[in-house]
């Protein structure tokens, strides 16, 4: 397994913590949780489970699960076949709500076809969630990596020229914060796995306003990103045009993709504050 594809698998929760750990509030909903912890327990690595294995992969008892598996199937979420439980197009919705409810969605795809058919490279929008970065939109031009992104794709943050833009996003105080909270995890020889050192990396791209990120997350994966801001200046997502080191070197990048790149983000800033 490589290590971006262990990067897109899902967390399994340890039994007791899932079933015990204590929740700040009178208002969080255990119940409600572990519903959503049975939802992320699939994935391509789990398309199809059991009972038994929802249970082991979520932490929950079997009963648990039995009962949060049934209402999920009367509700649509999922189907059941014999002993094996699956998600149903259904799900969908879930996600579909977040990307129908900003904009700039909308906005964005029509440049980025215009990009990947001006530079023939892949580009893609990310936005960040915890140390990761999620995918939620994607125009391939071929495929660069050993694991196939697609929206919802997750990758981490700290070794992504997304994740570093939108890492350069967040206040200087809360991404020293971030970084140090982290575990930096090499990847290749050339990921930056000293905390000073990507802090100081990513002040530098809050300062030129982009992030070119090489081989760090994967050989062979060169990645541009510049940020998309929201009307009040905030950065809410990423774009970036990737390849492959064989077909793109990080001159080109710069010298080529970089003005073109920065052109796109700028028009969907304006198509979005436009509206």
């Amino acid at each position: 397994m490589s290590s971006s594809e262990s990067a897109l698998k899902p967390p399994t929760s340890a039994p007791a913590q899932a079933e015990e750990a204590p929740k700040p509030g009178d208002s969080y909903v255990r119940s409600f949780a572990r519903g959503l912890e049975v939802l992320r327990s699939f994935g391509a690595d789990a398309p199809a489970q059991t009972l038994s294995e929802v249970a082991e992969r979520t932490g929950l008892t079997r009963a648990g699960a039995r009962r949060i598996l049934l209402t999920l199937l009367s509700l649509g979420y999922v189907s059941a076949e014999g002993r094996l439980f699956r998600l149903t197009p259904k799900v969908l919705e879930l996600g579909f709500a977040y990307l129908s409810s900003l904009p700039v969605w909308s906005q964005a795809q029509p440049v980025m076809e215009a990009l990947v058919e001006e530079l023939r490279q892949s580009s893609s929008v990310a936005v960040l969630d915890g140390d990761e970065i999620v995918y939620v939109l994607r125009v391939p031009a071929h495929r660069i990596m050993s694991i196939n992104l697609g929206v919802g794709s997750r990758l981490p943050a700290d070794c992504t020229a997304m994740g570093r833009v939108l890492l350069a996003g967040l206040p200087d105080e809360a991404l020293v914060q971030r970084i140090e909270a982290m575990q930096l995890v090499a990847h290749t020889p050339a990921t930056i796995v000293d905390p000073d050192a990507l802090i100081d990396e990513i002040r530098q791209v809050r300062v030129q306003g982009w992030s070119l990120v090489s081989e760090e997350l994967e050989p062979g994966l060169v990645s541009v990103a510049a940020p998309i801001r929201s009307q009040n200046g905030r950065v809410v997502a990423a774009l970036n045009v990737s390849g492959h080191a064989r077909a793109i070197t990080p001159e080109h990048l710069l010298k080529v993709c970089l003005p073109r790149l920065l052109a796109a983000a700028a028009k969907i800033n304006m198509l979005t504050s436009a509206r």
